[in-house]
């Protein structure tokens, strides 16, 4: 049988992309493109009618917006439906409105004119910035003008598309991927955006396969053209032969039968084959997400972001509302565990706060940004304290890079203590505090560093972002961001080893605790615990209970030698070879 590499290497009508979104589809090409809007600079003579217009405009794109939020809810369980509250609060940003306001009034122009040239100059600051996630919001902010601009022009989104077909456009907003998902579409290409795109983002939570960033996928295919969207390795296949025809629908049918094997595996242990067992949970964005821990067969919730609250609520929560929402958290996990993750705000995390920095991801952002707004820091520590009654919770500090930054961490929680004991309000003394391993400096004072905190979370997405150089949403550097780097496995196993000396636990909560190649490499590292979204969780176990933990000691061992990626990779690739073990990754 071919595999997927021999089937790429002679494929002259495969079109390369981000793999955003995993499956595979075989379906009927959708070749969707924007509405040009023409926008008119005219005078005008009535202001006040003018400034009226503009705000019935915003009015029309909230209930536009709050609708497709309702139906975000609705499709996908409540995960991820912040991004459009997002876009909400844009609409009733009080300088936006003000300044259009004002300009409608001195300028005496059409508002839509306006509306178009002063969105645009956020706009181009975020495209201007060379960072990929802030040109992906950048497309999120020219939704939101063009929405308004239509509303202005009183005209429809036209949104017609036959129910089963593969879209295919040069970039998708968030409303628009969840709209064309009513139509029960297939599959996403688009040739911009990386996997941080909200594009990428939504197309994962509705188990919908997308590849992104393909340059010019909407050059090369036609409406209509039959094709195939693999999502796992990031290829589409264009008038497939009837060879890759057979090859792909095998593999279809093959996940499909994995899938139904993993439901059998939701209530058994993640245990190797001579008896070691591995610690899987669940990471979280959303409330939303919790009946997906609980019914994925997870630990817990290995990581908790806090962050995220800030998006359903529109604002900084104050201490009773963080205090309710970690409560009733910890209540419907119990007795399993929740490891809840300060506020990660800055670089690639939604930033409420006014600062402008020209490199935000080397900027004011996680422990860097909480300890220079410490009343705000303190009241989520004292929120978390007063949530951990039943002692089933934990804290976590995010993007540490100096041991100073622990201990005042460490002395603004003992205070936050004795305040509340003073108060009489019960909490667990004994929390376990914690801290993420994102950056080269903590990696490499990883041994020092245990010697203050309870447990280490390594956070592979930025580690390796940071160790590499290079920003993991860019399709341009993409293939820089290498999991299987030698400096990231050794990276890995320096952090380990410092951490055991003082027998402080280490686990995984980035993208490489769910790649199932990556698993028994990891586990063989001395890594026993992995967190990751819990559609993933059953995968992983799968693995796990087909492997032998002395058998990923030697495969580490070996990778620790290897010089390049590539070589890695081989060496992982031949272990799942010779121990005769499936990984989803290849749909074997």
């Amino acid at each position: 049988m071919k595999s997927f590499k021999d089937v790429y290497k002679n494929s002259t009508n495969k079109i390369a992309g981000i793999a955003a979104a995993p499956g595979i589809v075989i379906g009927r090409a959708y070749l969707f493109s924007k509405e040009k809007l023409e926008i008119s600079k005219a005078a005008i003579t009535d202001v006040d009618e003018a400034i009226q217009n503009f705000n019935e405009a915003l009015k029309q794109s909230k209930k536009e917006l709050n609708k497709i939020f309702g139906i975000a809810h609705e499709k996908m369980d409540a995960t991820r439906a912040a991004i459009f509250e997002a876009q909400l609060m844009i609409l009733d940003d009080p300088v936006l409105i003000n300044n259009i306001e004002k300009r409608i009034l001195n300028e005496k122009i059409q508002p839509e004119f306006i509306v178009a040239d002063e969105i645009s100059k956020y706009q181009e600051l975020m495209v201007i910035s060379n960072e990929s996630y802030m040109k992906e919001r950048a497309l999120d902010i020219e939704d939101i003008k063009n929405r308004i601009i239509r509303n202005l022009q009183k005209k429809r989104w036209q949104s017609r598309i036959k129910k089963n077909l593969i879209v295919v456009s040069e970039y998708l907003t968030p409303a628009d991927t969840l709209l064309f998902s009513r139509q029960e579409t297939q599959g996403f290409i688009t040739d911009h955006g990386g996997l941080t795109s909200h594009a990428a983002i939504i197309s994962r939570s509705l188990n919908i396969p997308a590849v992104v960033g393909t340059h010019n996928a909407t050059q090369i295919i036609k409406d209509d053209d039959l094709i195939i969207v693999d999502g796992f390795h990031g290829y589409i296949i264009l008038n497939p032969t009837d060879d890759q025809l057979d090859f792909f629908t095998f593999k279809q049918k093959k996940l499909l039968e994995i899938q139904k094997e993993l439901e059998e595996l939701k209530d058994q242990a993640a245990v190797t084959l001579d008896g070691k067992e591995i610690n899987l949970e669940s990471n979280v964005d959303v409330t939303g997400e919790i009946d997906m821990v609980i019914t994925s067969g997870s630990k817990g919730i290995g990581l908790y972001r806090s962050e995220q609250i800030l998006n359903e609520l529109e604002a900084f929560p104050s201490e009773e509302e963080q205090t309710n929402i970690y409560s009733k958290l910890a209540s419907r996990i119990y007795p399993k565990f929740v490891t809840i993750r300060a506020f990660d705000i800055g670089g690639d995390k939604l930033r409420l706060h006014n600062y402008k920095e020209p490199n935000p991801f080397l900027g004011l952002r996680g422990i860097r940004f909480l300890l220079e707004n410490e009343s705000l820091f303190k009241t989520q520590i004292r929120a978390v304290l007063k949530s951990s009654e039943n002692k089933n919770i934990k804290f976590m500090i995010p993007m540490i890079s100096t041991l100073d930054e622990i201990r005042q961490t460490l002395r603004l929680i003992q205070n936050c203590k004795n305040e509340l004991k003073k108060e009489k309000v019960k909490y667990d003394n004994q929390m376990k505090i914690g801290i993420m391993i994102e950056v080269p400096s903590a990696a490499i004072m990883a041994e020092e560093f245990a010697q203050e905190i309870d447990f280490i979370s390594v956070g592979t997405n930025d580690l390796i972002q940071y160790l590499m150089a290079v920003d993991r949403g860019n399709d341009l550097v993409s293939n820089l961001y290498q999991e299987f780097s030698p400096v990231v496995i050794r990276t890995l196993d320096h952090i380990v080893k410092g951490a055991k000396k003082f027998s402080v636990p280490v686990s995984i909560c980035g993208e490489m605790a769910a790649d199932t190649l990556a698993i028994p490499l990891l586990i063989g590292l001395g890594i026993n615990s992995l967190s990751m979204s819990p559609s993933t969780i059953l995968y992983a176990k799968r693995i796990i209970r087909n492997i032998e933990f002395k058998k990923a000691k030697v495969l580490a061992d070996e990778c620790l030698k290897c010089k390049t990626e590539v070589e890695t990779q081989k060496k992982v690739q031949k272990f799942f070879d010779d121990n005769n073990i499936t990984r989803t990754r290849n749909i074997i």
